[in-house]
């Protein structure tokens, strides 16, 4: 029986141990390339499933057998960005695994903008005792671009935190411990009533720059901004002038256009910004939760089933 020729282009081994788990081995052939490496040309001209974080350009046209990528990440604007990712190749991506981290650390965003913590840190290394009041989140409104299932997980926390959470969803069907659901055409609704405006939406053509000095100048003077969905959702220089003229309060970042952070940026530099290194959707066992999606797509594949996430490339996500 002739095997399925699999490429892991991938630091991890948590791949091909999910492949051994699910019972696969005997039936792909798996070429194992570390990140840092370029596939040989032989690797490439028999590969038929690709799993890896991205590709340069070009490369995906030296394999001709190639018919299923699945992306080790959720964002697959690179992806979509190659112009040798043909048609006929389907598209997966790491969709749902950051569930575990995800929405922890965005209910941390919320508690460390509300609560005085950070300052009292500081105040203790000067041995310093000052009262500082805490803000309450109950009662206070966030808002979520992007309702998707991270969105939801968000919603079910904040809600139990007393925080009455709205939102926006391409299709605006209710959902879970969301008050109110709009469609993107009414986001100046969101943004207007929300405390905290949480962006995860995807990165596409519609969604460039989406946060701008006309939104920023739809939402509240003392609302926060916590952007974990991609850094190409902002216009930099608008934030950093909003927040600095205290058009809205501040805002928290985990994702931007270029990572790491250039150390020259003004986001590290700007009061009111808080800079994340791109911690959000990380977790100890995020690889293997994303070895094991990937397993279970391979199954599926070699069964002839419907794969699990797949890309809308209309959509871009």
């Amino acid at each position: 029986m002739s095997r399925t020729h699999v490429l892991v282009w991938n630091d991890s081994s948590a791949c091909v141990e999910a492949i051994e788990a699910a019972g696969l081995a005997d039936r792909v052939a798996v070429d194992i390339v570390a990140r840092k490496d370029k596939p040989s040309a032989e690797q490439l001209s028999r590969t038929e499933v690709l799993a890896a974080m991205g590709a340069p350009p070009g490369l995906l046209s030296s394999m001709p057998k190639l018919r299923w990528i699945q992306s080790m990440t959720v964002g697959v604007d690179g992806w979509l960005g190659l112009a040798d990712l043909q048609e006929g190749v389907t598209l997966t991506c790491a969709r749902g695994t950051h569930r575990k981290s995800m929405p922890e650390n965005i209910i941390g965003a919320l508690l460390y903008v509300a609560k005085p913590y950070a300052a009292a840190a500081e105040n203790q290394k000067r041995s310093k005792w000052v009262h500082i009041t805490a803000q309450p989140l109950s009662g206070k409104t966030l808002g979520i671009l992007g309702l998707g299932a991270i969105g939801a997980d968000v919603a079910r926390i904040a809600e139990a935190l007393g925080l009455r959470v709205i939102g926006t969803r391409r299709r605006p069907q209710p959902v879970a411990n969301v008050a109110q659901v709009f469609p993107p055409e009414r986001t100046p609704e969101v943004l207007a009533q929300s405390d905290f405006l949480l962006l995860l939406l995807p990165a596409t053509p519609e969604t460039e720059n989406f946060v701008n000095t006309e939104r920023l100048g739809m939402m509240k003077p003392g609302a926060w901004l916590l952007n974990f969905g991609r850094g190409q959702l902002i216009r930099d220089d608008d934030l950093i002038a909003a927040v600095k003229a205290k058009k809205i309060a501040g805002a928290v970042l985990d994702v931007y256009r270029q990572e790491p952070l250039p150390a020259d940026h003004p986001f590290w530099t700007t009061e009111g910004i808080i800079v994340l290194p791109h911690i959000g959707g990380h977790h100890p066992w995020r690889d293997k939760v994303v070895a094991r999606l990937f397993a279970d797509n391979l199954a599926r594949f070699l069964d002839g089933k419907p794969l699990r996430e797949v890309v809308d490339r209309k959509a871009g996500y």
